[in-house]
């Protein structure tokens, strides 16, 4: 198993209302973290963000994952500082193909494998956001993204390749693509999605295949869908990744209590705005997070939001994208990560609140039950 950490560019806090990618209620401001819902707000300054990657790097995390969008830092230019800063640690580089051509984005790619020593991996993300897509003067429908995300990656590929390379497609029109010097290694794809536009895309395409947390039936299947579409495709399976927060302490109490406080004083007509805005998004997969914490909208318990043991659905109530965390005693937790393995999940990556505090919890609480993190380094990974 590989584990990867998150880095917060939007921002990070002690609460569900910072670093919300853009979904905010009237009157937040993202600039300060103030407003309706707002906690105390941490800055995704390089002093800070330089604290969080040296800790997942410290911690024996693998990597560490970047994302990409209007209310986040640039992912290029942020993880080219922080490399500066780490030795061993990767970035997991999110790369929209709507804001960049694939020619370019090889470029870049094989310009930041040589410069950091092979310390680079690619997270492709084709969007589902039609406010965020058109202000990147992207208006193609769903279907049409991922055709051109296909295009994308053939093209990327072959420019990486060391060989002139020509393409025509729908969407890309390239004569001699190439790089003047293919990286060693070429970095690896990371790709996520959960519709039936994705899962081709994925099969043919993607080196490591994403997916959010859900129960693990649920994740089984889709596992076993790219599995079949792989094979169809005439080719072998992606490595399979999972994307969760954590909120592990000592004992299980401890960390339910403070999974508790995570929404502890949010005014749900807040919660409904923030629902209504994650309602029009076209990703199958953000729906999918939405549906597993429709009963809490309507019950007002909060142990309807533990969808499986120890995997709970809270975060998704204030935040897009992924929406589970597993909560627990570090044993549990750790548990519930072998279980997912078990399905044939390979790589996790992680995230808490506040992200430099919850590295040290998971690095020095879970990953060493695991063969993991910090007892990986002891001996000599």
């Amino acid at each position: 198993m590989q584990f990867h950490w998150f880095l917060p560019t939007g921002s990070d806090g002690r609460t569900l209302t910072t670093g919300m990618r853009g979904v905010h209620g009237p009157g937040h401001d993202t600039a300060t973290g103030t407003g309706p819902g707002a906690d105390r707000h941490r800055a995704p300054d390089l002093r800070y963000m330089t604290q969080i990657a040296q800790a997942a790097e410290h911690m024996g995390f693998d990597a560490i994952l970047t994302p990409a969008g209007t209310f986040n830092e640039d992912p290029w230019i942020t993880c080219a500082a922080l490399a500066q800063a780490t030795e061993r640690l990767k970035f997991l580089v999110a790369q929209r193909p709507d804001s960049i051509s694939p020619t370019l984005a090889a470029q870049m790619a094989a310009t930041f494998q040589r410069q950091t020593r092979g310390r680079l991996l690619l997270n492709v993300v084709t969007g589902g956001d039609q406010a965020e897509q058109a202000r990147f003067g992207d208006h193609l429908d769903k279907a049409a993204r991922y055709t051109r995300t296909a295009e994308w990656l053939t093209v990327l590929r072959g420019a990486l390749s060391g060989k002139p390379f020509d393409f025509t497609g729908t969407h890309y029109d390239v004569r001699g693509a190439a790089v003047f010097s293919p990286p060693a290694p070429l970095p690896g794809v990371y790709f996520g999605g959960s519709s039936a536009e994705a899962a081709p895309v994925a099969a043919r395409h993607a080196d490591v295949y994403l997916t959010w947390g859900e129960p693990p039936g649920d994740v089984a299947t889709k596992l076993d869908r790219i599995r079949a579409l792989a094979a169809d495709a005439g080719r072998r399976a992606p490595r399979f990744g999972i994307r969760f927060h954590v909120v592990a302490r000592d004992t299980s109490e401890q960390a339910w209590a403070a999974a508790e406080r995570l929404l502890t004083g949010i005014d749900p007509a807040h919660v409904a705005r923030v629902q209504a805005t994650l309602a029009q998004s076209q990703s199958t997969g953000q729906a999918r997070q939405s549906s597993l914490h429709a009963t809490f909208r309507d019950s007002g318990r909060t142990s309807d939001l533990e969808v499986w043991p120890n995997v709970w659905a809270g975060v998704g109530l204030l935040r897009g994208g992924a929406g589970t965390a597993l909560v627990g005693s570090h044993r549990e937790v750790a548990d519930r990560i072998a279980e997912y393995a078990a399905l044939g999940i390979e790589e996790f990556i992680l995230s808490g609140f506040p992200h430099l505090e919850e590295a040290y919890e998971v690095g020095e609480g879970v990953l060493p039950l695991l063969g993991a993190g910090i007892g990986r380094e002891a001996v000599g990974r």
